[in-house]
């Protein structure tokens, strides 16, 4: 009876032994992919400040704050990059997130199952749209059409505005700042239906016991509970915005100035690097071409570390709430 015992219990005791060791290399294994992230982000780090030593040990932290860039005479500054970076990224995500919501509430609250299905299709599939296919549909189609029809109309009734004023030549700041809204459409709103599902129905129908109307349960029930989800999703959206190359590239004009008018041209961080990298025959020009894009992962960091700390301090409230 002793023997007849004591198997089972060694077998078990074997099966905890190995399950412990199962764990311990599964915890070991998630760990080091866990790491190889933080360590990826810190060598591509590394590697764009040691290429950019040359501008770094000439101009210093002057390089952010300077205007000029000229290679022939071989003076770089990215504050004009940095400028047209969150102004066309700030312009996007003020264009994208009302109408990435509202479409999100329309197919998870309004619209009838056999509208919703293959209109959220439609929408999902303009995030498989190439970046060069945008860029080039802006190009050509967008752009004239802005420039003769609703810039031309901006520029009518609010020419007085600095924002406003100048010619207009239809490759613009304002025209990078819709391509990057109409980039970053999809995945805010993806985001924001998934939100919007999260919401218990027992809310809804709390809400209309009470003899809410759609609207107040939409702005009450949906929305106030959704709010930190839907910031998190706009944070999303600017992580893409801030990094977008080509289609930005084809629409925004390029020139390194800063102007005040958003019909002006101007230029970003991802797209000095894409237009002018295969044109750096100097090391100087090189490296100031590096320190751009440490330049775009610091405003990268900054931004999203920022919008992770508004996240965090909005979470005691929304919970409270």
């Amino acid at each position: 009876m002793t023997k007849s015992l004591a198997k089972p219990v060694a077998i078990a005791a074997d099966q905890v032994h190995h399950g412990k060791i199962g764990d311990r290399i599964f915890y070991w294994l998630t760990l080091a992919m866990a790491l190889s992230v933080v360590i990826l982000i810190a060598l591509i780090g590394w590697e764009l400040f040691v290429n950019s030593r040359l501008t770094r040990e000439k101009f210093g932290l002057h390089f952010f704050v300077s205007s000029e860039w000229n290679p022939v005479e071989e003076q770089y500054g990215a504050w004009p990059f940095i400028y047209g970076t969150l102004v066309s990224s700030s312009l996007g995500l003020l264009i994208a997130v009302p109408l990435s919501i509202a479409t999100a509430l329309y197919l998870t609250e309004i619209a009838p199952r056999w509208v919703a299905a293959p209109l959220g299709l439609t929408v999902e599939l303009l995030a498989a749209v190439p970046s060069v296919i945008l860029g080039l549909w802006g190009i050509f189609v967008m752009v004239p059409f802005l420039r003769d029809h609703p810039f031309k109309w901006l520029h009518s009734a609010f020419g007085f505005l600095p924002l406003f004023k100048g010619p207009v030549y239809g490759v613009s700041m304002l025209a990078g700042g819709i391509i990057v809204a109409i980039m970053i459409v999809p995945i805010i709103t993806s985001i924001a239906r998934e939100v919007f599902s999260t919401v218990p129905n027992s809310q809804r129908e709390a809400a209309y016991a009470l003899g809410a109307t759609r609207w107040e349960v939409i702005r009450l029930a949906v929305m106030g509970h959704s709010r930190r989800g839907l910031f998190g999703a706009a944070i999303l959206g600017l992580g893409r915005a801030l990094g977008e190359t080509m289609a930005i590239t084809m629409v925004i004009g390029n020139r390194p100035e800063i102007a005040t008018s958003l019909f002006a041209p101007g230029y970003t961080l991802a797209s000095v690097i894409a237009n002018e990298f295969a044109e750096a025959t100097t090391d100087m020009y090189l490296h100031a071409l590096f320190e751009v894009g440490l330049a775009l992962l610091g405003v990268t960091i900054v931004v999203n570390a920022t919008a992770q700390l508004l996240l965090k301090s909005m979470a005691g409230p929304l919970t409270r709430h």
